[in-house]
């Protein structure tokens, strides 16, 4: 009852799924029991669902086969419980401008669903709204954190955009369970060191901190234990070297989220940073690379320009 009772938040608060609208729900093999639940609850609000199975792919943001995307462009609803995200491709972005709302459910599990779908979606809208409007307005974020993160990212010119869980208009994206605010930083302009001691997308809890140099927007040095040797291969696998382009920088702003080692649920974690590698145009940025990655750095503090947001992991808004 309680996957059941998720899955009427998601029909019909997150994304208020009508009778007959077309409702693709994209699965993979671990994402079978979720998305049979999904299908259900769709189809008990007379929607015209389909689920759809593709292979299991690679890596976050890797391309779905062309059926899929195809498909999705098709739908009026597009809701994606995979375990590798499709948030960062372009069938998903051709979606969402074909009028597709769409909700993206990376590496969810059914405890989670059960733990983080059922909140106040008003609550997290308001703070998220906030700091997104704050991002926007900013010239310069300064990241730093007991691991050893100090991080400087320029976002000027660039716009904040807050994740709410909210997907009710055409074309409106976003992940479930939501609750952060996010930005592209402009290329070419991130400096310091990043350390990534929380979780890491594609590999999740970490055997020990992921150092990372940053130089003029790239990633240039990568060490650490076996973890870090992980996010090297996966990088290098891409054989794009726009995959070591700084992406994101986001603000975990949901209470009930926690520290778990599943990426989607950490980076919405209330008083945490995420930075992401790889893509960034699905951010707002500039560079497409074929894969997106998410390190989460607990404890920071975060400047805006002269403002302060987190202090050692605590929201000061």
């Amino acid at each position: 009852m309680a996957l059941r009772d998720s899955c009427l938040v998601l029909a019909k608060t997150c994304l208020n799924i009508q009778k007959g609208e077309e409702v693709l729900i994209i699965i993979d093999r671990k994402g079978r029991s979720i998305g049979k639940e999904i299908f259900a609850v769709c189809d008990e609000f007379g929607a015209d669902a389909m689920l759809l199975e593709m292979l299991e792919r690679e890596f976050h943001g890797q391309e779905p086969p062309k059926i899929v995307a195809k498909a999705m462009e098709s739908a009026e609803v597009v809701i994606a419980p995979t375990q590798k995200s499709l948030s960062h491709t372009d069938a998903r972005r051709n979606a969402n401008k074909k009028g597709a709302r769409i909700a993206t459910m990376p590496s969810i599990t059914e405890e989670l669903m059960e733990r983080t779908l059922n909140v106040d979606y008003n609550e997290i809208a308001e703070l998220s709204n906030k700091v997104a409007k704050i991002l926007t307005e900013g010239k310069e974020a300064l990241i730093t954190s007991p691991g050893g993160t100090n991080l400087s990212l320029n976002i000027e010119d660039r716009s904040g955009v807050a994740d709410t869980g909210i997907l009710h208009n055409k074309g409106d994206f976003g992940n479930l369970p939501a609750g952060e605010a996010y930005i592209a930083p402009m290329e070419g302009k991130t400096n310091g060191t990043l350390v990534i001691d929380g979780v890491m997308a594609g590999i999740g809890k970490i055997d020990e901190p992921i150092f990372i140099e940053v130089r003029d927007g790239f990633a240039t040095k990568i060490t650490g234990g076996k973890s870090a040797e992980e996010l090297r291969q996966m990088l290098e696998k891409t054989n794009d070297k726009n995959a070591m382009n700084i992406g994101e920088l986001g603000i975990g702003t949901n209470e009930k989220a926690k520290l778990s080692g599943n990426l989607l649920e950490v980076e919405k974690v209330f008083g945490t940073v995420h930075i992401a590698l790889g893509d960034s145009v699905s951010m707002g940025g500039k560079v497409k690379a074929p894969i997106h990655v998410d390190g989460v750095v607990l404890n920071p503090t975060l400047k805006i320009d002269n403002k302060v947001i987190l202090e050692n992991g605590k929201m000061k808004l």
